[in-house]
């Protein structure tokens, strides 16, 4: 928990803020984690990254829970796809270790310009649901579009639920409303997947997760009957500000190296510890020089620097 009150306050704001943003189109993380980021420095960037899980999980399960009563998804596609998305947000923990960090920057620049390219290209996108499967091909490709970005959540992160909108449709043929509809039943398997091995190695900071989650809950609530009030159009609108919001993910995938070790630890629990917990941290808080970047990248981060939000001078964690 903040030493400070008006940190504790500010983070429960900008939980409300993320559940808002990620009912809507999916990218709150790119609020909660720097948030957390910033305002609990002396945290282990493993307990930073549960404790923005179990805030997370709180306002998809509402935001999920809302859309369900008002958009009615077809859950014939909706659940096997969050079934693939919970494995493979574990698989691509573990397949994300050998990896180079450096090979997802390209291609994470590479998606976001087809993404918001493709989207603005085509004014009339997603306005309307237009399957363009049906039948078992349908659901075969629901499943494949949960697996590998279920996959995708689990290695890297940022912007998942955009990803998911995005994919149900501009493969899918969906209209933005249905599509995160849809995209929050996903979104919650995949939180829930790493959430299974976070909760049991006890790197979740309760009480600020909580509060947060609790937070993140109403701002679900309220972005996902915001959505549904105001429709695909608006659904749209919001999706593209996410996307060219998303251009600084590469700084930041730093952290998927924290969540990949994660993964791997809690298959040897032995390892995991309060000495282990400090050198943890120290080999994750920067690729170059280390101790200083951490409070360093912090006040650039707030002054926005270009050097991430923590990292060495040469950029080591940021934010998911």
């Amino acid at each position: 928990m903040p030493d400070s009150p008006t940190v504790f306050a500010l983070l429960v704001v900008a939980g409300l803020l993320a559940g808002w943003v990620d009912a809507v189109v999916g990218g709150g993380g790119l609020i909660q984690l720097p948030a957390l980021l910033l305002g609990l420095p002396g945290a282990a960037p493993a307990q930073l990254l549960a404790t923005n899980k179990i805030a997370s999980i709180c306002g998809t399960s509402v935001s999920a829970a809302t859309y369900y009563r008002r958009v009615r998804p077809d859950l014939r596609t909706a659940l096997p796809m969050a079934g693939a998305a919970y494995v493979g947000a574990i698989g691509g923990a573990l397949i994300g270790l050998h990896i180079p960090k450096s090979a997802f920057n390209p291609v994470i620049l590479a998606l976001l310009v087809v993404v918001g390219a493709y989207t603005l290209l085509r004014p009339d996108l997603g306005t309307v649901t237009e399957l363009r499967h049906s039948g078992t091909r349908h659901t075969s490709y629901a499943v494949l579009v949960g697996l590998v970005i279920g996959a995708y959540d689990g290695a890297l992160g940022p912007g998942t639920g955009s990803f998911l909108v995005f994919a149900l449709v501009g493969w899918l043929g969906y209209a933005f409303l249905q599509a995160s509809a849809k995209a929050k039943i996903a979104n919650f398997a995949t939180n829930l997947g790493a959430l299974t091995v976070f909760v049991p190695q006890g790197q979740v900071l309760w009480v600020t997760g909580l509060a947060m989650g609790v937070a993140n809950l109403v701002g679900g609530y309220l972005g996902a009957r915001t959505a549904v009030r105001l429709g695909s159009g608006f659904v749209r609108a919001v999706f593209m500000v996410v996307v060219g919001r998303l251009h600084r993910a590469p700084r930041w995938l730093g952290l998927r190296g924290v969540a990949v070790e994660m993964t791997v630890r809690a298959l040897s629990p032995g390892r995991i510890g309060g000495a282990g917990r400090k050198d943890d941290r120290a080999s994750a808080i920067s690729v170059g020089k280390r101790g200083a970047g951490w409070k360093d990248d912090r006040a650039s981060a707030i002054s926005g620097g270009n050097r991430g939000l923590i990292g060495g001078r040469r950029g080591g964690v940021g934010a998911w």
